[in-house]
């Protein structure tokens, strides 16, 4: 059942009985469109704890609805203001199982300004569960942050470190690079971002996760040749890195090689029949070329299999145009 937003609402307020009956997975890209944040965000929210995939398959995450609230409350707290790596350090100040346990725990999270706290009854705790006194502005929780059609990434970006990475010294841990990445992309610097996995790749030595981060990134800036060698590559490192082999057919059908891009996303299918994100994306490279009965029929797969993803209006619109 997909969830109404009167069910979300009470969800996101905390009300757990609301959960039941409510159905459904996304992957990484459909909870990005959800939320409304970079993929590179729920990624490193994944690498961080944050966020935890219900399950895997082939190597795609799936997450339920549950995990879904939980993005959704800390993507509100990104539209305070917070980075990325700056929300990880606070929130792991603020709660004993670290920034992990934290995301478990939003609902007690009050955001007064630049400063967050953690409702214990009728108390405040700071950092290092120092009793807060005298906030400056109403108390908000992370549910009262109004939402935002574009989200206003404030996230401090430290460019004496993506300096250091230029100049060829040594580079911070992978980790570090990572998060830098992230924020980087996050805050829409998506040059120094590719540096930053550049320099992870240089120092750590070839990796399909990595070199498919590259891509993605590539693919943003719009450098589709380069795109497109990067996911060869990741699936020359991992010949099962599903989403890999999804972008790499979104970007051969970008450059006009339609046929190699159905091939690439015919063997994403034969290996992973329910990976929605590759019905959809083969839905449009076939109505690109004017097949639109073979369209029509990944459009109707994709809307079983992803009802709620950020997609499927789309493509229930498409599907009713066609009568």
């Amino acid at each position: 059942m997909i969830p109404t937003q009167r069910q979300f609402d009470a969800i996101i307020d905390g009300d757990s009985s609301a959960l039941a009956g409510v159905r459904g997975h996304h992957t990484v890209a459909m909870m990005a469109g959800v939320l409304e944040v970079p993929v590179t965000a729920i990624r490193h929210w994944v690498r961080g704890g944050l966020l935890r995939p219900t399950h895997q398959v082939a190597g795609i995450d799936w997450f339920d609805f549950g995990e879904l609230v939980v993005g959704r409350r800390l993507a509100r707290l990104l539209r305070a203001g917070f980075g990325l790596r700056e929300l990880d350090t606070r929130l792991a100040a603020l709660h004993s199982g670290g920034a992990a346990g934290a995301a478990r725990d939003l609902e007690r999270i009050v955001v007064d300004g630049r400063r967050l706290s953690l409702r214990c009854g009728s108390t405040l705790l700071g950092a290092g569960g120092q009793r807060q006194l005298g906030f400056y502005t109403p108390d908000l929780t992370a549910e009262d942050v109004p939402p935002v059609a574009v989200i206003p990434w404030s996230a401090p970006v430290n460019h004496a470190t993506t300096d250091v990475i230029l100049d060829g010294e040594a580079p911070p841990a992978e980790a570090e690079l990572l998060a830098m990445a992230a924020d980087l992309e996050a805050a829409g610097e998506l040059e120094p971002a590719t540096e930053a996995l550049r320099a992870l790749l240089q120092a750590g030595g070839p990796s399909a996760r990595v070199t498919f981060m590259l891509a993605e990134l590539l693919y943003r800036i719009g450098d589709l040749t380069a795109s497109r060698e990067r996911y060869y590559a990741a699936i020359e490192l991992d010949p099962d890195h599903l989403e890999a082999r999804t972008g790499l057919g979104c970007v051969l059908a970008e450059l006009g090689d339609h046929e190699l891009a159905e091939a690439a996303l015919d063997g994403v299918l034969r290996q992973q029949p329910d990976y929605a994100d590759a019905h959809w994306h083969l839905a449009g490279i076939l109505d690109g070329v004017g097949r639109a009965f073979d369209a029509t029929r990944h459009l109707r797969t994709f809307v079983a299999l992803a009802p709620d993803s950020p997609w499927a209006r789309t493509a229930i619109e498409r599907l009713a145009d066609r009568g």
